[in-house]
């Protein structure tokens, strides 16, 4: 009986030795693009807490909610958000009949390549870009024409389809944080329906998991076929404090970790990482101008600089791309 008694005891020493080697190769293999350090063992650390049961920090399945905002922290937003170079694509389609644009700001600037100008419009400028160029078609008709042009438009300066300049870091991220039964959210200061035709084949968000700016939509019935017509309405931007009312009327429960890339995502963030019991809030800061671009306090485009001077004080985590990412876009 004792010789059983070791034996039964050495067993279970060993099985659980092994237990613990495969879940850390699990980890290891989860994350293979991130380098060993903070960051990535901050994420798993996080993750085996809330959903290890028994953890004093275990979560439920329905509670695990993760937001990640899209321009700068799943894709390139420089030299310009991704929509804006759509717009400015719909303004140049669009210029035709539209003379008065040719002396009307900030339609002026596009017709004459005048980015500067365009820059310094600011966030009002671009609503009013968006909301000409965005509406007086059914919201059918937007999706068909977003579609088209995110297959066939190339990022300039990479000369790459621009659903090709995906962070394969934050894939793997989000990939991994499914697989722990969390559901992943999209809250972007973009256009909901700009991202909704490609979102679930790009990220595996579906479209009811993306919440964003929109432009006010009526119902029609048109030659008896009823519609959802865009009108050039600003109806809600969800961007700074209007990323936490976002995420409640869009998802009605407040994340336990969130991702973010700029000082528009400052609220998201404070929001999610001052609920209570375990939380996690990271900022990816785009410090590699060789991979990628270098940028932060004065960019025009994913300014980030409250926080960055908060981060620590808040408990944020901020993710290094120079030095906490192995590889940066995926492998084509």
């Amino acid at each position: 009986m004792r010789h059983r008694s070791v034996f039964i005891t050495a067993s279970v020493v060993i099985c659980s030795a092994i237990s613990v080697s495969v879940a850390a190769f699990a980890q290891d293999a989860a994350l293979p693009s991130w380098q060993d350090g903070a960051s990535k063992q901050a994420i798993v650390d996080f993750v085996t807490d809330v959903t290890s049961e028994g953890s004093a920090d275990f979560v439920p399945v329905p509670e695990r909610v993760a937001t990640f905002d899209n321009d700068g922290t799943l894709w390139v937003e420089q030299p310009m958000y991704t929509q804006l170079a759509f717009a400015i694509d719909r303004v140049h389609q669009l210029a035709p009949q539209h003379p008065e644009w040719q002396t009307t700001q900030p339609f002026q600037s596009i017709l004459e390549n005048d980015m500067e100008t365009l820059s310094a419009s600011g966030e009002q400028g671009l609503m009013e870009i968006v909301a000409a160029t965005h509406a007086g078609m059914s919201t059918d008709a937007f999706a068909e024409i977003v579609t088209r042009w995110i297959s066939t438009a190339k990022d300039p300066h990479f000369d790459k389809a621009y659903t090709s300049l995906v962070y394969e870091p934050m894939l793997e991220l989000m990939d991994y944080l499914r697989a722990n039964g969390f559901k992943t959210y999209i809250v972007s200061g973009g256009g909901i329906e700009f991202m909704r035709p490609w979102t679930e084949k790009v990220y595996g968000i579906p479209p009811e998991q993306v919440v964003g700016s929109s432009i006010v939509s009526e119902y029609k019935v048109i030659d008896g076929v009823p519609s959802l017509e865009r009108t050039g309405k600003i109806g809600f931007i969800d961007d700074k404090d209007g990323k936490p009312v976002g995420i409640l009327s869009h998802i009605g429960r407040r994340p336990i970790a969130a991702f973010g890339n700029s000082d528009g995502d400052y609220q998201m963030l404070q929001w999610t990482t001052n609920g209570a019991g375990k939380r996690l809030g990271m900022i990816v800061h785009h410090d590699d101008g060789v991979r990628e671009y270098a940028y932060d306090r004065d960019s025009h485009f994913g300014r980030l600089d409250k926080g960055l001077d908060d981060a620590e004080s808040q408990g944020w985590h901020i993710i290094s791309m120079k030095n906490d990412w192995m590889t940066v876009f995926p492998q084509e």
